[in-house]
């Protein structure tokens, strides 16, 4: 069931008043992908009557008055991507195109999204009911932070917006603890994953550490990358201290981050009535891109230990590895074969990283992340048990269902951990490349030169090499022709024009190919590349380091890789002959 848009939806349920209303920055799409869609269902769930407005018109009131006010609050969420990684390329042009706005053109969602669409709020609702922020765009925001956009340090959006609240994280659990707070009258201020503001010293808690103000951080760089570590550092759910920072004369208070959901709860929150399809009142204007790669796939499991320094999954979904249950996750394979669309093709069964779903370090279930190391980087610690054997035994059975004709894993995978497994790894490789793709296996190297793959948090190249080889070889006795997308990075912090056109050598000498998915590094708010880019410095060392931030030579840099030389034409037209 999808969940109201529409005053006449309200008035068929009966509903004569919301008590949320969930405002996001993307097309409605009821799909357990979808973060409103999720929070949505969970709060209904729970006995709350919960509304929908999606991209709403900013130039006036039609769409957001359209439901009233709710009896409890306001939910904002610019969307299911950044709203300024989602406006704009690497080098800052306007993207046209928009997989979550019906019909695909770019022209729905407003930058800075999540600030918009308060200050809409606050203009037809003069004394409304409180303002929680969350989604993607709120945790990586949620502390002072470098934006790219403005090439500046910003405050926390919870400022900028002039919200209430923000809940950062995945927020499942933690979204119904604040409802029943404001529904009770109860003080909110205790809920883990909750961000507020203080306007004196003496309300802050008792524990909680302190970083550096925003005044220190946007005008010192050392002060900057102190806090940054200070907020990573306290990003575990077991072992993270609250945090508070001065901004002006008031406190952003930053609680603890949620615990992770059990197998069961996890199991509840994909078990919902997810109508796997855009709501018809956005229908009419069009159809969603997204909707192509999400419809049919099945997200087995959140977090990621892989901790690479660009990407923003950890500060948002966290290091610790969930997972469903062998029994949910076949429940939803056997809902999508009844939908009356599918066609036998499940596209993708993964996560962030498809293999890493049934396995976690039993000492960081325990205890939680350990503060001085990672799991991955810059070897596999050998507290992290790999064993892929789970997820061998959930593709088979998956692709027993009656009606399935093929199951694909879409999801990228790290090579380094099937490697590592030495009982199941390469059986894990033999089932993908005989059942599981087609054509081709996406994995991400990011790039050959050690110095640039250290700042990134990736394995060395020599991982590579012997996948390579290892895929090569199964595909072979396989008899199939099959072959690995490499997805390269150009311009990251540390990376020269002369470390580009290493790669480029590398791909050619050793991967026998010319790379094409090469895309320019984009500094996401609130992760360690993003704090390399800005201070020019190693926060790890302290050392200086060298960052390209000339759009001309950072496409120079990309087109060093890209760009086929006379040697790939003659090989080519050799084939073909």
């Amino acid at each position: 069931m999808f969940l109201p848009t529409t005053r006449d939806e309200m008035n068929s349920l009966k509903w004569d008043m919301l008590d949320v209303i969930l405002v996001t920055g993307d097309s409605y799409i009821d799909s357990p992908f979808i973060g409103i869609a999720v929070i949505g269902k969970v709060l209904a769930d729970a006995g709350y009557r919960v509304g929908v407005i999606a991209q709403p018109d900013i130039h006036s009131e039609k769409d957001i008055i359209r439901l009233g006010e709710p009896h409890l609050f306001w939910g904002v969420s610019g969307g299911s991507i950044d709203s300024m990684i989602a406006n704009y390329t690497s080098l800052k042009k306007r993207r046209k195109s928009d997989d979550y706005t019906p019909g695909g053109i770019n022209n729905r969602r407003p930058d800075r999204a999540a600030i918009v669409y308060t200050n809409l709020i606050k203009q037809y609702f003069k004394s409304s009911k409180p303002i929680l922020l969350g989604g993607i765009e709120a945790s990586l925001r949620r502390i002072s932070h470098y934006d790219y956009w403005s090439d500046s340090i910003r405050s926390s959006i919870l400022f900028d917006a002039k919200a209430d609240y923000l809940l950062y994280g995945m927020a499942d659990k933690s979204v119904i603890q604040f409802a029943d707070a404001i529904k009770n009258g109860e003080d909110a201020g205790k809920i883990r994953g909750l961000c507020y503001i203080a306007g004196k010293e003496d309300n802050i808690p008792a524990d909680y550490l302190e970083l550096p103000s925003f005044d220190a951080v946007k005008t010192d760089n050392k002060a900057f990358s102190e806090m940054f570590h200070t907020f990573y550092r306290n990003s575990d759910a077991l072992t993270a201290k609250g945090l508070y920072q001065k901004h002006g004369t008031r406190f952003l208070i930053h609680n603890p981050p949620a615990l992770p959901l059990t197998q069961p709860e996890l199991d509840a929150v994909y078990a919902h009535d997810f109508e796997r399809a855009q709501h018809p009142y956005y229908e009419r204007q069009g159809k969603v891109k997204a909707l192509e790669t999400i419809k049919f796939s099945i997200s087995t499991h959140r977090g990621c230990y892989g901790e690479c320094n660009f990407c923003a999954i950890t500060v948002h979904e966290g290091r610790t590895v969930q997972w469903r249950s062998r029994k949910s996750i076949l429940a939803e394979a056997e809902k999508i074969t009844s939908l009356p669309d599918f066609k036998g093709y499940i596209v993708d069964v993964g996560g962030p990283t498809a293999n890493m779903y049934g396995y976690e370090c039993s000492k960081k279930l325990k205890s939680g992340s350990c503060p001085d190391k990672r799991c991955l980087h810059p070897r596999i610690c050998p507290s992290l048990k790999t064993n892929h054997h789970q997820q061998i035994e959930l593709l088979r059975k998956i692709s027993r269902i009656p009606g399935v004709k093929k199951v694909f894993v879409a999801s990228g995978i790290r090579y380094d951990l099937l490697l590592n497994d030495q009982e199941y790894g390469k059986h894990y490789l033999e089932e993908l490349v005989k059942h599981h793709i087609s054509g081709q296996m996406k994995i991400a190297p990011e790039h050959s030169e050690d110095s640039v793959l250290q700042r990134m948090g990736k394995p060395g190249k020599a991982f590579l090499l012997q996948f390579r080889e290892l895929f090569e070889d199964i595909n072979r006795r396989a008899k199939k022709e099959q072959f690995l997308t490499y997805y390269l990075i150009a311009a990251h912090p540390g990376c020269t024009l002369n470390d580009m056109k290493s790669l480029k050598r590398f791909a050619g000498r050793e991967l026998k190919m010319n790379p094409e998915q090469v895309q320019i590094f984009c500094p996401a708010p609130s992760t360690y590349s993003a704090l390399m880019y800005y201070t020019e410095t190693d926060p790890f060392t302290g050392k200086k380091i060298f960052v390209e931030k000339e759009p001309r030579r950072k496409e120079q840099q990309k087109n060093a890789v890209i760009t086929k030389n006379r040697t790939d034409s003659t090989n080519k037209s050799r084939k073909r002959k």
